[in-house]
């Protein structure tokens, strides 16, 4: 399996979740959980392109 797939789809799900959350009333949690998923998305990216 290609090195930094996990961190991307891992990173996808993450951020979908704190996209859900942004309608709560926990908006403070949920742009903290979506930032995590979009800092794992572009670690995960930059893995992926890094090992071709």
């Amino acid at each position: 399996m290609r090195e930094g797939i996990i961190p991307a789809v891992l990173g996808t799900v993450v951020s979908a979740s704190g996209a859900a959350l942004l309608g709560s009333k926990y908006k403070l949690a949920a742009y903290g959980v979506l930032g995590f998923g979009l800092a794992h998305i572009i670690l995960g990216s930059i893995d992926l392109v890094e090992h071709r």
